[in-house]
């Protein structure tokens, strides 16, 4: 059995700007995964850099408030909503709340830097 927990990931900010924990991982873990779990927060009035994944990814919001950007579609995000990111989708997130913007992000396959295209700022 593997619990991970959420204070024993190591922060960092990722490629796209928002702050992240790597939960769950098939290159950091012995598991047999295609996909890889993150914790990520977006601070008050951040926004995270536009980018593109080759894979398919999610977001789960838990809390805080945002404006999801898909390619040249635009919704308003709040706690308890999933979202689909399609493959090669022009993304970004911006939180348009009064507190972090906290989210899981779903990534199949695994996460991998090659996959990823980072854009230049909004």
């Amino acid at each position: 059995m593997l619990i991970q927990k959420l204070n024993a990931c190591t922060e960092f900010i990722a490629g796209d700007g928002t702050i992240l924990r790597e939960l769950l991982h098939p290159d950091k873990q012995p598991l047999k995964l295609r996909y890889s779990l993150a914790y990520a927060v977006v601070p008050i009035g951040q926004t995270s850099t536009p980018h593109s994944l080759t894979t398919s990814e999610v977001y789960y919001i838990l809390s805080g408030q945002g404006e999801m950007h898909i390619d040249d579609e635009l919704q308003i995000v709040e706690p308890g909503d999933a979202i689909y990111i399609p493959p090669l989708a022009r993304q970004f997130i911006r939180n348009s709340g009064i507190e972090p913007l906290v989210f899981i992000c779903i990534v199949d396959p695994a996460w991998r830097q090659q996959d990823e295209t980072i854009y230049s700022k909004v």
